[in-house]
């Protein structure tokens, strides 16, 4: 049963690990799991083993920003650790960031459809503190463009079952669809 014991929020990170958890262990051997100092994927070493998905200590916006590249990732990128991915870490250049913002599209807008399906705020990620940079508008634009398609033109099944959990379990409106009305996505939004 999942629960919101020990936390006064009700957005607790040991709820997303279970509906990922029951969402995918089974069809996808992926497992979600917290406490890492740095978020990290880390595919199956062997048959028979699961795959990890690594999330920040227990952040919530973490978590759901990991599952979104995951679900971004395909099979040949699930092989590889960190999907394969180029990442430079905080302290990036003015080009690096460039590149960061392009490769982030995606995942950011899916972490927004995942924020929205579990009653939180979605707020972008420069990731690039030490810089003391922000998301660019062209960026935070880039990211509210591709929510709009993904409502449009709709999301994978992956997308779509952990969609589907967030939403049975947080109860923020009555179905996949409704969330995925574009109306509920309002530039404005993107802080």
């Amino acid at each position: 049963m999942l629960t919101d014991i020990g936390n006064t929020s009700r957005h607790d990170c040991r709820d997303l690990i279970q509906l990922f958890d029951r969402t995918f262990l089974k069809s996808h051997s992926t497992r979600l799991r917290g406490g890492a100092a740095e978020p990290l994927y880390q595919p199956a070493k062997d048959a028979g083993d699961v795959h990890c998905i690594w999330f920040t200590q227990d952040y919530f916006a973490s978590a759901l920003h990991e599952v979104a590249h995951w679900c971004v990732a395909g099979p040949e990128r699930r092989r590889q650790e960190d999907y394969g991915y180029w990442y430079a870490p905080d302290g990036r250049t003015d080009a690096e960031q460039a590149l960061f913002e392009r490769v982030e599209v995606r995942p950011q807008a899916l972490e927004w459809l995942f924020s929205r399906a579990a009653g939180r705020h979605f707020r972008p990620s420069a990731d690039n503190l030490a810089a003391n940079m922000g998301p660019s508008e062209s960026f935070k634009q880039a990211i509210h463009t591709q929510v709009l398609r993904f409502c449009q033109e709709g999301v994978s099944e992956r997308v779509q079952a952990f969609l589907a959990a967030l939403v049975g379990f947080y109860g923020t409106v009555e179905s996949v669809d409704a969330l995925l009305d574009q109306n509920r996505f309002a530039w404005d939004e993107v802080a």
